[in-house]
Formats: structure tokens, C-alpha cells, sequence
């Protein structure tokens, strides 16, 4: 039976580029302090503004880690951080789901961070900017990943 997480934390920058993931089993202040801690450790600073949506967990979280940092919580401003997560869902049901949570884990850090490198920014590209993101890209890829050209 594939194992069903409640939430996957996945803070976006103003880009949509994918910061952090975290598979999570309940939505609570534990596991968003957790998520706020874990993105302060990686980006090693903390952000002018944090949009999330109205979880009252999030607010709490914030208030404890990072008292300074303005927060907005509306239904429209989080959009970008709930449509990052779309390519993911599509993914996993195409998997037809996870058998642990570590797996979703472990699969979730890995896609957002070769998306990241595959799927250019958001903003108006030519399609000629766009396919020449994506030659970099991929050849970024192959010379991580040792492959011939």
C-alpha cells in the first residue's frame, strides 16, 4: 500500500524555483518550525517576506523562529508555491504513489532540485531564451553526471 504523507513543504522563491522539501505527516507548528529551520540552515538567512497560505501553524512557527519576518497569508499569494507542487503530484501518481515516506523523501529532494536545473525561471522568454536554458542545462547535466556528449 503506497504511504500517504499529508504534506510536503516546498518553499518557492520569488522565481518558483524550488528552495527545499520536506515530506511531512501532519500540518502542525512542530513540523512547520521544522520546515522554517531546515530552509533557514540551507539558505543561511533569513527572507524580507514569507507568504504561505492561512495554516495558523505557519504563523506560529514563524513568530517563534523568525519573529522579524513579515508574513502574509492570503488565498491568491501562495499561488506559485501550490502550482510548484503540481509536476510532483503528476510524477508520483504516474508512480502510482511511494511505498514509504522515506522514499517520498528521498525522490522529492532529488526532482525539485533537477527540475530547478531543467525548467527555466518564470518570466516572459522567447522561445529562443527558453531552448537555450534548456542546452545549458542539459549540458550542465552531462558533465555532472560524466556522460559523453
Amino acid at each position: 500500500m503506497p504511504a500517504k504523507s499529508t504534506g510536503c513543504g516546498e518553499p518557492v522563491d520569488q522565481d518558483g524555483c524550488t528552495l527545499d522539501e520536506i515530506v511531512q505527516t501532519r500540518r502542525d507548528t512542530k513540523a512547520a518550525k521544522r520546515l522554517l529551520k531546515r530552509l533557514l540552515k540551507k539558505q543561511g538567512c533569513p527572507p524580507r517576506r514569507m507568504i504561505t497560505d492561512k495554516l495558523g501553524s505557519y504563523a506560529a512557527a514563524r513568530r517563534q523562529i523568525m519573529p522579524a519576518v513579515e508574513h502574509r497569508s492570503h488565498k491568491g499569494l501562495n499561488n506559485r508555491a501550490e502550482n510548484s507542487h503540481l509536476p510532483l503530484r503528476k510524477r508520483e501518481h504516474a508512480m502510482q504513489g511511494f511505498r514509504s515516506l522515506g522514499g517520498l523523501q528521498r525522490f522529492v529532494s532529488v526532482f525539485s532540485a533537477v527540475r530547478n536545473l531543467f525548467v527555466p525561471p518564470r518570466s516572459r522568454r522567447s522561445a529562443l531564451a527558453t531552448h537555450l536554458h534548456r542546452l545549458n542545462a542539459t549540458a550542465a547535466w552531462k558533465s555532472v553526471t560524466c556522460v559523453a556528449a
